[in-house]
């Protein structure tokens, strides 16, 4: 007869991990880093299809290829302030940088 108990694994939550991880100066300045680049990816997302323009139509108008706008739209692509502009001009909105405190 088996009389191994089955033991409940408890896994620590996703947020009480990353809450630990963000007091590591260098973890949480990657951590803000990608998570703005992720932001402002998610914008241009939801302004393409808001649009509803393909990936393809949006990399017409960029002058680039669909996967350089699909890279974009997945936060791995870094975007220089030019191609900001030039996706602000595409969408025909004014690109506002702010600094908050």
């Amino acid at each position: 007869m088996n009389t191994k108990k089955n033991k409940k694994i408890i896994y620590p939550s996703f947020s009480k991990h990353l809450k630990k991880e963000l007091k590591d100066p260098e973890f949480k300045k990657y951590f803000d880093e990608y998570g703005k680049q992720l932001e402002i990816s998610y914008k241009i997302l939801q302004l393409r299809k808001k649009q509803k323009l393909s990936q393809e139509e949006l990399a017409k108008k960029l002058n680039t290829t669909q996967s350089v706008v699909a890279r974009i739209e997945a936060g791995k692509q870094n975007i220089t302030l030019e191609t900001l502009q030039k996706i602000a001009s595409a969408f025909k909105r004014e690109l506002k940088i702010d600094f908050v405190g």
